[in-house]
C-alpha cells in the first residue's frame, strides 16, 4: 500500500491539505513526518543514489 494507505492519506489530509497556508510548510512537513525532510531520502527514492529504490 505505501502512499496508498488510507491511514497515510488520511493523515496526510489533516497535517499538510487541511491547514493550507496557516503555517510554514516545514513546520507543517515536521508535524507530518516528524522529522525534517533529507535529501539522501529524496535522491534514494529518486534512484540518484547507490543502494536506490528500484
Amino acid at each position: 500500500e505505501g502512499v496508498l494507505n488510507a491511514e497515510t492519506g488520511r493523515a496526510f489530509r489533516e497535517a499538510i491539505l487541511a491547514r493550507g497556508g496557516s503555517r510554514e510548510p516545514m513546520v507543517l512537513f515536521v508535524d507530518f513526518r516528524g522529522r525534517e525532510p533529507s535529501i539522501d531520502a529524496l535522491l534514494r527514492h529518486s534512484g540518484l543514489t547507490e543502494g536506490a529504490a528500484a
